[in-house]
């Protein structure tokens, strides 16, 4: 039916043929009653009317009719392939089976992989065009930091490219509920807040500028979360009171469950209410400020609006320099860009490992087209064309892949869960991955380009011989050496995109063994810490504060089995912290000269808790009191940093405070010298760090912590089993102080890794999947190879070969596609791992000792793959090959 449409005549002709009948009828009828030749073709036509119309409308409805006959050939010849293919596939359960759990393994674990890709990377931010939204930050010698409320004053009162700009404090709150109090995320944020991420609340309304004031800022709104979670989602839960830091708060409304991006974000908003002092203040840089940039405005452009507010910083305070500048980055991009690149890698390596799987099926393929080269020869000689057998082992593809891919959705399903589950924490939006419609909807795509992918080759080869060569076969399948090359090329191919996921996994799994060696600069066994906050308004005197934080750690000395209890602002393998600028003395105040450390407010046994090492001078003491000379700890790289080639003990160094008159900075003697630690986690580097005793801690530090601080407490036993005790000896201080955070030392170790060693994981699994399948890949391109020239083989051992020279041959016969491949591989992957590159700890990405051992284990799988068939080859009976011949 299908070669009809070579020979019918288009529906212009069609048209043309019978309007010229029907007129020629007409005329001749004209002619019998007696009208001349020219008359009577002229009453023809009058009786046709108007004859273009007629034309039109004719041609028409021969494209409809055509148009609807094709439509109905089309889908018949498609009903008839896929119940084909259904027959097809049911016939051969081997083939079947193994190519749908082949393509399902890949689609699976790559839908999986993209499903978490789409929901925190690829899914558009919840909020009013999201791509208008930026973050302004601080810079200055190529550090970023937060701003600081005199700059945010300044920026806010003069810059033209925001249509709305705000500012936000990250903090947490105790929250009391009865005679229960837990302490909760959230931020002092300014009125315009909400209006920068264009969200309305849910319930309620949020705080305006008239609130947002010192004074009246006693006002909060709730996340959903939180809602839901300590309130019940209790609808009449708008302007109730609720006590945040010991002080009652009305709430104003609650956010809608969008507004929650992560599972660890801020759960309630209070005003930032800035004081006049706050407003003129540049040096205490904590503001994160978030604009929304008006229509038609580029980041370009911001920079240069941004020109003159910098000038007038520099006029109002010119101890700052010409190199402090802002800088703008697109909150989406920001939001993100710590995973961005990490969970590309991980689709890109599952995108190998589907290829190296469609590869599989490809080979399957090309072996069975072979076995059916009879059959499609009889199609071909029956009159079916080439386009339509190509069209029909397509389709067969097509349901094999769809097939693949709804199996696939069950992997998925399941997949998703485990990577939401085994994810580190602080992914954004990592609890939002979830098989949706977009999800379905790459899956559906993924298959049909599988199809395709694995289907064509196989099928445009399939229709290569000649009819009477393939009728002559006698069918014993119609390969022929022609087609040879393209088995081998597949797992060559196979083989170089497992060399890239081996190379992969071995540089990381290499890098984690690294990070097992590095030394975190203290002692995590034996060590519980937790975080604990006193409220502002009970605790705004800094001597009470300074006094309470030693009663705590007083109170937890006397809890049996502790060894030793420090308070810290800052505890190791912790994100954050405070610093500041340093110089020593002998040097005038500059930009230049300052040395940046992070800060630590330290109680005197502090360095005991954490097994720090004392390197040279003192420990703080009993002596380090308030009135006393003040004194200060570094640790050894900022030493170094400080006075290069000297001693640093009894050297003073300026920083934090300044004596009465406001200007004269207070300089700080180093007593002591502790060792480095890894305070951002193992594989960031050394900071430098310096420390003052809690006792001596300036009275802005306290606000600059928010009266927050550490408990670190050392033990024989199991350090969590102390955590119901020190709770006990905190409450009989302040009830309303609750501990937070709580973990052992060696956990907020492990979680500077966690990301890291999930990647390590899932590469890993996606690398040994990859050699999986090519080593299956292999060994069905050998046993192939076995079964095409058994008659050779035969004739090879009658005349006197022996079994070692068979395995030879076949092994031969795999090492060649291997060989290309590795090398293939290898080539490809000194390009590719340049992605790894910033994900490395201690090992190059060449690494010599990874690039051998992906070789061995490579070769390794290949000779293992071979190995079967090469037996069954040097098997043969030379005599029943020769008769099978």
């Amino acid at each position: 039916m299908a070669l009809s449409w070579l020979w019918k005549k288009n529906v212009d002709d069609e048209v043309a043929d019978e309007l010229e009948f029907h007129l020629e009828m007409r005329t001749r009828e004209h002619l019998a009653r007696g009208l001349d030749p020219a008359a009577a073709r002229e009453a023809a036509l009058r009786r046709f009317g108007d004859i273009d119309r007629v034309r039109a409308t004719c041609r028409e409805i021969g494209r409809k009719r055509d148009s609807d006959m094709r439509r109905r050939e089309y889908f018949g010849e498609l009903r008839q392939d896929v119940a084909f293919a259904l027959r097809q596939l049911a016939a051969n359960p081997g083939f079947t089976l193994i190519a749908l759990l082949t393509l399902a393994l890949g689609i699976g674990a790559t839908t999986a992989i993209f499903s978490v890709v789409y929901a925190v990377v690829l899914r558009p931010l919840p909020f009013l065009e999201s791509d208008r939204l930026v973050f302004v930050s601080r810079e200055y010698q190529d550090a970023r930091s937060n701003v600081s409320a005199g700059h945010y004053r300044i920026l806010a009162e003069r810059q033209r490219v925001f249509s709305d700009l705000a500012a936000a404090q990250y903090s947490s709150f105790n929250l009391s509920l009865g005679e229960t109090a837990e302490r909760t995320t959230g931020a002092q944020v300014t009125a315009s807040f909400f209006d920068v991420f264009g969200v309305s609340p849910e319930l309620g309304r949020v705080f305006g500028a008239d609130e947002d004031r010192p004074g009246r800022g006693k006002v909060v709104v709730l996340s959903h979360r939180l809602w839901e979670r300590r309130f019940g989602a209790d609808p009449e839960i708008v302007a109730r009171d609720i006590r945040l830091n010991g002080q009652p708060h009305t709430v104003l409304g609650v956010m809608p469950r969008r507004f929650d991006l992560t599972a660890d974000s801020e759960e309630l908003w209070v005003p930032i209410a800035f004081t006049p002092e706050q407003l003129v203040s540049y040096d205490t840089h904590y503001l994160t400020v978030v604009g929304r940039l008006r229509d038609g405005v580029t980041l370009p452009r911001v920079r240069e609006d941004f020109r003159p507010v910098e000038a007038e910083i520099h006029r109002i305070d010119p101890r700052l320099s010409s190199e402090m500048r802002f800088l703008v980055d697109s909150f989406t991009g920001l939001f993100v860009q710590e995973y961005r690149s990490r969970l590309f890698v991980l689709l890109g390596a599952v995108g190998l490992v589907l290829l190296i799987a469609c590869g599989n099926v490809a080979n399957l393929l090309l072996a069975r087209s072979a076995a059916r080269g009879r059959e499609l020869a009889i199609r071909a000689a029956l009159g079916a064309g080439r386009g339509r057998i190509v069209r029909q082992l397509l389709t067969e593809s097509a349901v094999l892949a769809v097939a693949a891919g709804g199996a696939g959705l069950l992997l998925a399903l399941w997949g998703v869960e485990t990577l939401v589950a085994l994810g580190p924490s602080g992914v954004p939006r990592l609890e939002q991955a979830s098989v949706d419609a977009t999800v379905l909807a790459f899956a559906l795509g993924l298959s049909l380009v599988c199809s395709v992918v694995f289907g064509l080759v196989p099928a445009l080869s399939a229709v290569r011989p000649g009819v009477q060569e393939a009728l002559k076969d006698g069918g014993r399948g119609s390969a022929g050496s022609r087609r040879d090359w393209l088995r081998p090329a597949l797992i060559s191919a196979e083989v170089a995109l497992a060399v890239l996921l081996l190379v992969g996994a071995g540089l990381l799994i290499r890098s984690a063994l690294e990070l097992q060696r590095i030394r975190p600069g203290f002692d995590p066994a034996g060590v519980v810490s937790a975080r604990l906050s006193l409220p502002v308004a009970e605790y705004r005197d800094p001597g009470r504060v300074a006094a309470t934080f030693e009663r705590i750690v007083e109170e937890a000395s006397q809890i049996p089995g502790v060894e030793a209890v420090g308070l810290t602002s800052q505890i190791p393998m912790s994100p954050g912290g405070n610093s500041n600028g340093l110089w020593p003395e002998g040097t005038p105040f500059s930009m230049k000269n300052l040395v940046d450390a992070r800060l630590g407010l330290v109680t005197p046994d502090y360095f005991e808790a954490l097994g720090i090492p004392l390197v040279r001078g003192r420990l703080f003491d009993a002596r380090d009191r308030r009135g006393a000379e003040k004194v200060m700890i570094v640790n050894e790289t900022l030493a170094r940093a400080l006075f290069p080639g000297k001693d640093p003990l009894g050297r003073r160094v300026a920083c934090c405070e300044a004596e009465a008159d406001g200007e004269t900075p207070i300089q700080k003697v180093i007593v002591g010298v502790v060792a480095d630690v890894r305070s951002r986690g193992l594989a960031e580097e050394v900071y430098p760090e310096f420390y003052l005793p809690v006792a001596q801690a300036p009275p802005d530090s306290w606000n600059w912590i928010e009266r927050t601080m550490y408990v670190a407490v050392r033990t024989e036993g199991d350090p969590a089993a102390l955590v119901p005790a020190l709770s006990r000896a905190i409450a009989r201080i302040d009830p309303d102080v609750p501990l937070y955070s709580v973990s052992t030392m060696e956990e907020r170790m492990a979680g500077t890794v966690a990301t890291a060693r999930f990647n390590t994981l899932l590469l890993t699994l996606l690398g040994v999947i990859g050699l999986v399948l090519s080593a299956i890949g292999i060994y069905g391109v050998v046993a192939y190879f076995v079964t095409q020239r058994t008659s050779e083989i035969g004739v090879r051992m009658a005349l006197g070969a022996t079994p070692r020279d068979v395995v030879r041959l076949v092994l031969r016969q795999a090492a060649v596609p291997v060989t290309v491949g590795v090398l293939l591989g290898l080539l490809a992957s000194a390009a590719a791992t340049r992605v790894l590159a910033a994900s490395l700890v201690g090992v190059e990405r060449t690494d010599p000792l990874t690039l051998a051992s992906v070789v061995i284990v490579l070769a390794s799988a290949a000779l293992l793959a071979s190995v079967v068939p090469a037996r069954r080859a040097a098997s043969v009976d030379p005599t029943s090959a020769l008769h099978a011949a």
